[in-house]
């Protein structure tokens, strides 16, 4: 990553873990409004070998899945799956938990179904108050491996969230009455959603222009690829015009870099994470852009931008799917925290490296631990 990167050291997670331990939830709260998706997420093995009931070995890397359907080609083939778990997911789902779980106040507005999926039950039990918006929900299929993981997505069926769906929502003035009160408001998953830039400029003309203060607002996409660069500049145009209202940290990885880089006409990300991160900042016109993965962690501001390592690697997660909306998580808390930069990436990283360890969001016990022993 060259020079910009800055190296974690011990004191950053010490200064972290004060500010936690300093923070009572109950008598300080911190209060998000998050939105708009909801996805069941079925998380899956492929087989390698199967050596006895229940006794089997996964398919170990992304590499081997396509070698496998590459050597099916003009005839039939077939791999076994497990399906583990049938589990809450979305990404505004995802980052909901990571920050109800650590205290903070929740109240998510998406489509988790109504009636309400099962899946999302523990979840909303979590929320300050969780609302389905229209009756439907995504659905995931979410192939895991050593080295990533591969998502097959059914949303045909979320083209009935339209914006008059939301209008029709907001009239109970519900939706804008936590706004007023938020510390924070997250808008996640705009590339599965097709009426979704018409429902953000929906949700900024009938609520955002109206809050008497200006929160923080934290935005992931979802990796747009499929979606069209015209698609892209006019989701773009409305994200700049949320600055208005709300001071815009916009995250993504290093595949939704890539997407936006070349339909703006910027350079490749490639291994200059800060360069990237201050190019779309000004680009797009937002306060913040984050941008994360692997190998190193990047924000861009307006007095500058840093980058630091993203913390102990793990090597064997529990589970990926959902770490990088943990790492969102982490580093939204503390946003609303008033955590400098670099130690929100940091913050970011060990809510994330917490989940990829124990396959769930972490307590701020488990947190606080997981910060003592980062060195």
């Amino acid at each position: 990553m060259g020079s910009d990167i800055r190296p974690h050291g011990a004191t950053t997670a010490r200064q972290i873990a004060a500010r936690l331990r300093q923070w009572d939830p109950q008598a300080d709260p911190r209060t998000a409004v998050a939105g708009c998706d909801g996805f069941v997420d079925e998380m899956i093995s492929v087989v390698g070998e199967r050596h006895a009931p229940g006794k089997w070995t996964a398919l170990p890397s992304m590499a081997d899945l396509g070698r496998v359907l590459i050597d099916a080609t003009g005839r039939n083939g077939l791999r076994e799956i497990v399906v583990h778990s049938a589990d809450a997911g979305g990404c505004s789902v995802n980052l909901s938990d990571g920050l109800a779980t650590l205290g903070v106040a929740v109240h998510h507005f998406g489509t988790t179904g109504n009636p309400r999926h099962p899946a999302f039950a523990e979840f909303a039990e979590r929320c300050a108050s969780c609302t389905a918006w229209g009756s439907v929900y995504g659905r995931s299929l979410c192939l895991e491996f050593t080295d990533g993981k591969f998502f097959l997505a059914a949303v045909d069926q979320l083209s009935a969230l339209t914006a008059d769906v939301v209008r029709a929502h907001l009239a109970d003035g519900i939706y804008a009455e936590r706004c007023a009160q938020a510390d924070l408001i997250v808008l996640n998953n705009w590339s599965l959603y097709p009426h979704m830039t018409a429902i953000w400029q929906v949700l900024n003309d009938q609520v955002f222009t109206q809050l008497s203060h200006r929160p923080w607002g934290f935005i992931d996409l979802v990796d747009p690829t499929a979606r069209s660069s015209q698609d892209i500049h006019e989701m773009l145009t409305v994200v700049s015009g949320f600055e208005a209202n709300l001071r815009i940290a916009f995250g993504v990885n290093l595949t939704e870099a890539a997407v936006l880089t070349r339909v703006l006409g910027l350079p490749d990300p490639g291994a200059d994470l800060v360069a990237t991160a201050i190019a779309l900042r000004e680009r797009i016109g937002v306060s913040e852009v984050i941008v994360h993965n692997r190998s190193g962690n990047a924000v861009a501001w307006d007095g500058g931008a840093v980058a630091v390592h993203p913390g102990p690697t793990c090597a064997a997660p529990v589970k990926s799917t959902g770490a990088g909306d943990r790492f969102n998580a982490g580093y939204s808390l503390g946003l609303t925290l008033g955590l400098n930069p670099a130690e929100r990436l940091d913050l970011g990283s060990a809510v994330a490296g917490v989940f990829l360890r124990q396959g769930r969001s972490a307590t701020t016990a488990e947190l606080l631990a997981f910060l003592d022993a980062w060195n």
